[in-house]
């Protein structure tokens, strides 16, 4: 696509709902698919839960992968709908606010936002105390690790400021990286298996330390505390939306992007996990170790390959962190232009040099950098836990706002569209989104995250009342596009008739 097609496709899509182009589009197909594979980063997930994995349910357990491979395949679905339709920045929040209506989407837009933070302070805090300190031979200390921590912040901030198309690039080498690295992994693990013997195919069905286990079939227990290694991995697939006003022709390629990344991960990570599991040659011993993938890796390729897998997951878990980063920035530039987010003066602006919200990417740096600063240890871990619990939380309302509207959509030619399998889709990807938040609530330890959730949602509250009160016009208009039919590009008043109430 060439740039001065590229300026009229953004000229075209912003003014059809109201809005004045101001992010410039740079992003072609593979790196908007790459903005969403990077995000989920199997070997980041894989790498942080497969040890939770061996404690509670055995190597057996990685089997439930399938299962949530298929109920996020089903989300990614639904929500692929939407981006086609809607291919704004702030993904979810444009869909409820011009669906059902501003109340609903702010809901929305609140709830994501918490998810992005919580979730770049979990993978950056996580790459500097698991991935960077072990690569650089550094004893275990928190404080150094939150100082490499805001180090990172800073830089993944600098680049989202600089540029899009540099964010775009850097995605992409990561996502490659990644991707080659993982497949001669597994191809090297199971060929070390076969040579030497140290390993073995039975590891697929063995229970490992947990076959004694009373409560391994219990509601909360061993197998379905595990479920949490898809549920934790593959989330984010969302993000190529949120970026959709820099994505080329996004009304195709950010679709594709998010159904395309789960079913890549989805199938990179079992491969994966497969691969490490037939490698075990010591399952207690490996299972009681601190970092049960870099022993497994140290065991059969030596150490030096144990080296090289932390560098690939350094490059993967920055990756990772870069598209929270920019995606956080766009939810909340998105809610700002539309006078719903605090100081939405400031956060609104774009740069008219790099074309990106700079006060919006300050915004999660910031947060980052007090959390990092102010938060104690165990509250700092507890807070990102909680993050786990947003998406699956989201991904429901989306599921949902979904069997509401759906008889009311439009239906764009060339488009992502599920025809006459939507509804059958949508229910039981609703049915799975409650099941992912009950498997999430279930263990005994999630209270706190439970708790601390149920507090940023309180939070967000406040200023939603301090908006009813005092600002109440901008939750009861809109900017310019009616997805019913017609377009205004001045802010229209939601008729009673089509509100919706989620």
């Amino acid at each position: 696509m060439s740039d001065q097609t590229s300026r009229n496709d953004a000229t075209e899509v912003s003014a059809e709902f109201g809005y004045k182009p101001e992010l410039k589009r740079t992003l072609g197909s593979f790196q908007v698919f790459a903005v969403s594979f990077a995000f989920i980063s199997v070997v980041v997930g894989i790498f942080g839960t497969y040890g939770m994995l061996l404690n509670n349910s055995g190597p057996v357990g990685i089997w439930t992968w399938l299962i949530a491979l298929a109920g996020q395949l089903l989300v990614a679905l639904v929500i692929a709908q939407f981006a086609a339709r809607i291919p704004l920045s702030g993904s979810s929040y444009q869909w409820a606010s011009r669906l059902a209506n501003p109340r609903v989407g702010w809901i929305f837009g609140w709830l994501t936002f918490c998810y992005l933070v919580t979730g770049l302070m979990a993978i950056d805090f996580a790459m500097a105390s698991q991935c960077l300190m072990p690569l650089f031979n550094m004893a275990p200390d928190e404080q150094t690790a939150r100082v490499i921590t805001v180090v990172v912040l800073l830089v993944q901030a600098a680049l989202a400021i600089a540029s899009t198309r540099l964010v775009g690039l850097i995605n992409s080498l990561a996502v490659g990286v990644e991707v080659t690295i993982v497949i001669v992994l597994v191809i090297a693990l199971l060929v070390a298996v076969a040579v030497t013997g140290d390993g073995s195919v039975s590891n697929l069905g063995s229970r490992g330390v947990a076959v004694d286990s009373a409560n391994y079939f219990a509601f909360g227990g061993g197998l379905m505390a595990v479920m949490i290694v898809g549920l934790a991995t593959l989330v984010g697939f969302e993000s190529a939306a949120n970026m959709a006003e820099e994505a080329k022709d996004p009304h195709r390629t950010v679709p594709r992007a998010i159904v395309g990344s789960v079913a890549a991960a989805g199938i990179l990570g079992m491969l994966f996990l497969i691969g490490l599991t037939v490698a075990i040659d010591d399952i207690a011993k490996v299972t009681a170790s601190g970092s049960p993938v870099a022993t497994i890796m140290r065991d059969q390729l030596g150490a030096p390959t144990e080296r090289i897998l932390l560098v690939v997951i350094a490059i993967a878990f920055f990756g990772g962190g870069l598209v929270s980063m920019t995606s956080c920035a766009r939810i909340v530039f998105a809610m700002s232009r539309d006078r719903r987010f605090p100081a939405h003066r400031l956060m609104k602006q774009v740069s008219p040099r790099t074309q990106t919200p700079i006060p919006a990417t300050v915004l999660p740096l910031v947060i980052g950098i007090i959390a990092m600063i102010a938060i104690p240890g165990d509250a700092l871990i507890e807070l990102i836990t909680a993050g786990t619990l947003f998406p699956a939380i989201t991904y429901g309302l989306v599921v949902t706002l979904d069997l509401v509207v759906r008889k009311r959509l439009d239906r764009r030619t060339g488009a992502f569209d599920l025809g006459r399998f939507e509804l059958p889709v949508a229910v039981v990807a609703l049915v799975w989104t409650v099941c992912a938040i009950v498997i999430l609530v279930s263990p005994t330890d999630a209270t706190v995250p439970v708790i601390i959730v149920g507090g940023l949602i309180l939070l967000g509250s406040v200023y939603f009342a301090f908006m009813l009160v005092f600002r109440r016009e901008v939750l009861d208009t809109e900017p310019g596009h009616d997805v019913f039919g017609g377009t205004d590009e001045r802010p229209r008043e939601h008729p009673a008739a089509e509100d919706v109430d989620i």
